[in-house]
């Protein structure tokens, strides 16, 4: 598997999982029904966003980070990933969620905040704790998921110091 830069020319690859992800309701808070150029504009929106692929070129799942907040919130990083279903249990998000933390190193930022993690997304939050991620606060019901219903969103933490 290579981490690489993604460019516009990967998003055909990147929508298909893109779009199953956000619309199934359990991860991300983007609006549902978006076209393919709006979610793009999320995605490629400035952010340093790479993507995961195997040997053939294939993309696996893709990856955006960043500063969490311009200016004086600028030294803390944020990122968000998204994993094709079909490469799921491949240690795909392992190997993104290590990409990050060493890239916002390089970058120099002092730590990472995910604002949003979903609590119910236990695969998630389970792989960003053994990455030495911090629960810090829930914000009760504050995400709706179609499954679960209204469940909380974590806060979490990776000092870099």
């Amino acid at each position: 598997m290579t981490i690489r830069p993604a460019t516009e020319a990967d998003w055909p690859a990147i929508w298909p999982f893109w779009q199953e992800i956000v619309e199934a309701g359990e991860t991300y808070a983007y609006p549902l029904g978006a076209t393919s150029d709006q979610a793009s504009g999320w995605w490629f929106d400035g952010s340093h966003v790479v993507v995961l692929t195997d040997a053939d070129g294939a993309v696996l799942g893709s990856a955006k980070m960043g500063a969490n907040r311009p200016g004086r919130g600028a030294h803390v990083g944020t990122a968000s990933f998204m994993v094709d279903a079909a490469a799921r249990g491949r240690g795909v998000g392992r190997r993104m969620g290590e990409y990050a933390v060493q890239w916002h190193r390089d970058q120099g930022f002092a730590g990472i905040q995910f604002n949003a993690v979903v609590e119910t997304n236990t695969a998630a939050v389970a792989l960003w704790q053994d990455l030495g991620f911090e629960i810090i606060g829930t914000v009760p019901r504050s995400f709706d998921s179609t499954t679960h219903g209204r469940v909380g969103l974590h806060v979490m933490y990776l000092d870099l110091s």
